[in-house]
């Protein structure tokens, strides 16, 4: 009997027209949890409208570069909603779109197991960080 290895790819589904994710939510976890989005609709969500150093302000650790290049792609996504005001100065603001908004289930399911597991994973922890594991060598 022989042994075959299987490698899976995930790849976008644009890289892929037609071919099937082994992991269905993939795409999902890409758009929705990629570094910076959950904090952006996070605050957009708690706080409403906001202009661009408000939310950057809200936010408090991000690089005014990434915070622009993350509304682009969350506004490209459908995320998020820009509107610019042709005033002078010119005015942008920023809010949550509805599609955005139907996250909020999710953000709150993700906040209630938090509570729930967190202080288990914790213990996992400290248990894992003071066993002593033996090298393996693969």
């Amino acid at each position: 009997m022989t042994s075959r290895k299987v490698t899976a790819v995930l790849r976008s589904p644009a890289d892929t027209p037609g071919a099937e994710q082994a992991c269905p939510i993939a795409p999902v976890l890409d758009i929705v949890f990629s570094r910076w989005t959950t904090p952006i609709l996070w605050t957009l969500h708690a706080y409403g409208v906001q202009r661009f150093v408000e939310l950057h302000r809200n936010i408090g650790t991000i690089t005014p570069k990434v915070l622009t290049q993350r509304l682009r792609q969350m506004e490209r996504d459908g995320l998020v909603l820009r509107t610019y005001y042709p005033e002078v100065p010119p005015r942008v603001e920023y809010e949550i779109s509805d599609l955005g908004r139907s996250l909020a289930p999710l953000f709150a399911a993700l906040a209630d197991w938090s509570t729930e597991h967190l202080p288990a994973v914790e213990r996992a922890r400290q248990a894992f960080d003071g066993a002593e594991h033996p090298v393996t060598v693969g």
